[in-house]
C-alpha cells in the first residue's frame, strides 16, 4: 500500500556473480546521497519474482518523505542483483519497468569468476561434483533451459542459476543484450581487478555515473571473498582455452582489454 510513497531505483547493480558487486553495493551505499534498498541488498524482482508484481518491489525502497527529511534532499536508490544480467528475460523487464535506469556491470576473469561460483555452490548446497565434473555437465544441466524460461516467464532454472559456471563468463553476448536496451552510457561496465587494485579512482568513476557528488568512505574493503583451495593448473588451462574467443570479443565491443587479458607478443 506504501509503494507509491517510496522512492523508485535510479541504479542496478546488474552482475556478475562472484565479481565483487557486494562489495561495490555496500560502497555506493555508504553515500550521503543514497538510500539503500529497505531490506536486501538484491531484491531479485526482475529474474526471480517478477509474478510478485511493481508494488511489492517498491516495498523493498525507503520512503521518500523521511529519506528526504534525514538528508535535507531526495536522495537516490537502487539494488544490487548479480543474476539480472545473465537472466534472459531480467533485461527486457527492467527496460519496460525502469526506463532512465542506470546500471553497472562488473566482470572479473572469467577463469577465476568460474571456480569462485563453483566453491561457492558447493559451499551452499548446490553443487556436489568435482569442478573439473561439473564443467563437464554443464552443457547437459542447462540444455533447453532458456528456452524453458522464454516460455514460461516464471520458471525458475536452478541449473541455470547456480550451475552456469562457464556460461555466465560469456560477458560479451550479456552486455550486448543490454546495449540492445539501453542507451551505452547508461551501462557503466567496470574491471573487478581494477576496481579493487584503485578503488578510489574507480569509485569515482561510479559516482560520475550515478550522478552523484564526489565522496570517499573512510575505507574500502573487499567483502564476500570465500576461501578456496588452488585451481588445478590443467582446469585453468581448459578455461582459458575456452574462455580466449569469448574474451576477445569482449574487448571489442568494449574498445578496450579486460585486465585479465594478455597481450599478445609480436614476433
Amino acid at each position: 500500500m506504501t509503494a507509491p510513497l517510496r522512492l523508485e531505483p535510479s541504479f542496478l547493480v546488474v552482475g556478475a556473480q562472484r565479481c565483487g558487486t557486494t562489495s561495490l553495493h555496500r560502497l555506493i551505499s555508504g553515500h550521503p546521497g543514497v538510500a539503500p534498498s529497505a531490506l536486501h541488498k538484491g531484491v531479485h524482482y526482475f529474474d526471480m519474482a517478477y509474478d510478485k508484481g511493481p508494488a511489492w518491489y517498491r516495498g523493498h525502497f525507503p520512503l521518500a518523505a523521511p529519506a528526504r527529511l534525514r538528508r535535507g534532499r531526495l536522495p537516490i536508490t537502487g539494488e544490487s542483483s548479480p543474476y539480472y544480467m545473465f537472466h534472459p528475460l531480467a533485461p527486457a523487464r527492467i527496460a519496460a519497468d525502469l526506463p532512465g535506469v542506470k546500471l553497472i556491470a562488473l566482470l572479473r576473469d572469467p577463469v577465476d569468476r568460474a571456480y569462485s561460483a563453483y566453491t561457492h555452490e558447493l559451499a551452499r548446497g548446490f553443487e556436489t561434483e568435482t569442478f573439473d565434473r561439473a564443467l563437464d555437465l554443464e552443457e547437459e544441466r542447462l540444455a533447453g533451459e532458456v528456452e524453458r524460461m522464454r516460455a514460461n516467464p516464471y520458471y525458475l532454472s536452478a541449473a541455470h542459476q547456480h550451475q552456469a559456471y562457464t556460461r555466465r563468463g560469456h560477458y560479451a553476448e550479456q552486455l550486448e543484450a543490454l546495449y540492445s536496451l539501453f542507451p551505452t552510457d547508461d551501462v557503466l561496465v567496470l574491471d573487478s581487478g581494477l576496481f579493487f587494485a584503485r578503488q578510489p579512482e574507480q569509485y569515482a568513476r561510479v559516482l560520475a555515473h550515478l550522478g552523484l557528488p564526489p565522496w570517499q568512505p573512510a575505507t574500502f574493503e573487499h567483502a564476500n571473498a570465500r576461501p578456496r583451495s588452488d585451481m588445478p593448473l590443467e582446469v585453468r588451462h581448459r578455461l582459458e582455452e575456452h574462455f580466449a574467443p569469448h574474451d576477445q570479443r569482449l574487448g571489442q565491443l568494449l574498445g578496450w582489454a579486460p585486465s585479465w587479458v594478455v597481450p599478445a607478443v609480436s614476433s
